[in-house]
């Protein structure tokens, strides 16, 4: 296990480098220019011209990359261009609400997607499992930003049950978390279903059967314990799409978590923020796939981390 960890950490680095080039390049192939963002387009030149200086984003590309990556070897990701705070200081306030808006959509969408695809995968051919499959198909096909929309205006203006947007409490996070959710749900519910009836047409299924054993024994103990590698999987991938899909769902709700900020982060043209955000995504989901890969391992002893034979 010690090996293992070690040759992640390797790769992590090496992959941190080239998002950072990649993302440093792409950064500054962005249209406009952030000094006269700052002093508006009609600014005088001489002005422009100091304010770029100052910012550093007169110097050659590989320069103010080499730059930017020893400011990252201390520790650090620069200051926004347009309040002048440590990047790090707004992400480590803006984090911990992503992170509360993941972990709640990650658990719904466990929740749900399980239960329908056991529902699904248990009853097939029938009308529940016909149900499931349809409900799966629209949860992956419509776009988080209608659906948010939807769920803004059904529940947050209409029923008038919960606030349509702003940052708080439990009431604020329902309706953000169940919109970032729905893909999530879909996605689990399908896998759940396959892994189910290909599990359910194992010979061990009709031994425990021949021994007596409970239905509801061999289908929530045996049967769940054969589809958690699959299931840990997909709910690992899921980690990608709550960052990416937080994007959206934090700039519909007015949600203040790193989605948003990213957002803000783009329009002003805000380098700092822009990579602090994009590095700081790439280390969770990173170390979220080395956390799935060691789940592996305890989920079913027959797979080997490194090195050993199958």
């Amino acid at each position: 296990m010690t090996v293992y960890i070690l040759k992640r950490l390797g790769v992590l680095v090496i992959l941190l480098l080239g998002i950072t080039f990649l993302t440093f390049s792409l950064v500054k192939t962005l249209p406009g220019d952030p000094a006269a963002g700052l002093v508006g387009e009609r600014a005088d030149p001489e002005a422009v011209k100091r304010i770029r200086a100052s910012l550093g984003v007169d110097k050659p590309f590989i320069v103010q990359y080499a730059g930017y990556v020893s400011l990252l070897m201390r520790g650090e990701m620069g200051r926004s261009y347009y309040t002048n705070r440590g990047v790090m200081d707004d992400i480590a306030v803006k984090l911990p609400n992503t992170a509360r808006l993941g972990l709640c959509a990650m658990l719904i969408a466990t929740l749900a997607g399980v239960a329908l695809g056991f529902a699904s995968g248990l009853n097939r051919g029938t009308a529940i499992d016909r149900a499931v499959t349809a409900l799966s198909l629209a949860g992956l096909s419509v776009p988080v930003f209608w659906s948010g929309l939807m769920i803004i205006i059904v529940f947050g203006l209409w029923l008038k049950i919960l606030p349509p947007s702003g940052t708080g409490g439990v009431r604020y996070l329902i309706l953000p978390a169940v919109t970032l959710a729905l893909p999530a749900v879909a996605g689990i519910a399908r896998i759940c279903r396959t892994s189910i009836i290909e599990t359910l047409d194992m010979p061990f299924v009709r031994v425990l059967e021949a021994k007596g054993l409970t239905r509801w024994r061999i289908n929530f103990i045996h049967v769940l314990r054969n589809i958690l590698i699959p299931l840990i999987t997909v709910i690992g991938l899921d980690v990608g799409s709550y960052l990416n899909g937080a994007v959206l769902t934090e700039t519909i709700f007015g949600w203040d978590g790193m989605g948003r900020y990213t957002v803000e982060g783009i329009i002003k043209r805000d380098y700092p923020v822009i990579m602090g955000c994009i590095i700081t995504g790439t280390v969770i989901f990173v170390t979220v796939n080395a956390l799935v890969d060691i789940l592996y391992h305890y989920a079913d002893p027959r797979v080997r981390l490194y090195g050993g034979n199958e």
